[in-house]
């Protein structure tokens, strides 16, 4: 059972901000390694609460450039992980980053089905209000019954999200 502190926080506009600006440091290493930078997760969804972690996938054509893209993303602090159990979805740690906001990145290649899965639950949830509502009192009443837990909290919040997912088809 993971100990970590459980922190849900209202919507906050500044997400998008800090988003772009870890996008620009991403893009100006990357250059034309990838395809595009994606915001992903509850961060990139206006007026949905969220851990304040944004989360980011680097969508590049194929895994012929996935070692150059290490490499260039290792000049600026990330480390690879490996695909800590998702497959199609590489995930890199990183340090010397505390002029950032806290985030998680990953690399996917563009057919990779997690992507695609972040992409449309992150595109169903911008124009389904009221599945934001419904995924914010879930999200709210998991942190407040697991403040100290997150794989409970994770546990909690599941069936909102496969819902989601079943309506999509995915």
């Amino acid at each position: 059972m993971a100990k970590k502190q459980v922190i849900v926080e209202k919507y906050d506009a500044a997400w998008a901000q800090d988003f772009r600006q870890i996008e620009q440091e991403l893009k100006e290493v990357l250059g034309d390694l990838a395809l595009r930078i994606e915001h992903v997760g509850s961060t990139s969804v206006k007026g949905l609460s969220a851990k304040p972690i944004i989360d980011i996938d680097i969508v590049i054509p194929d895994y012929s450039r996935f070692d150059a893209v290490v490499a260039a993303l290792g000049k600026i602090g990330y480390i690879h992980e490996g695909d800590l159990g998702i497959p199609g979805r590489e995930a890199f740690k990183y340090s010397g980053k505390e002029h950032l906001r806290r985030h998680h990145l990953y690399v996917c290649t563009e057919t990779s089905k997690e992507l695609k899965r972040h992409l449309a639950f992150r595109d169903y949830l911008r124009s389904h209000p009221e599945a934001v509502r419904e995924y914010i009192r879930v999200k709210e009443e998991g942190a407040a019954l697991y403040p100290e837990d997150i794989d409970k909290y994770i546990e909690y919040k599941s069936p909102c999200i496969e819902k989601i997912y079943r309506e999509l088809g995915i």
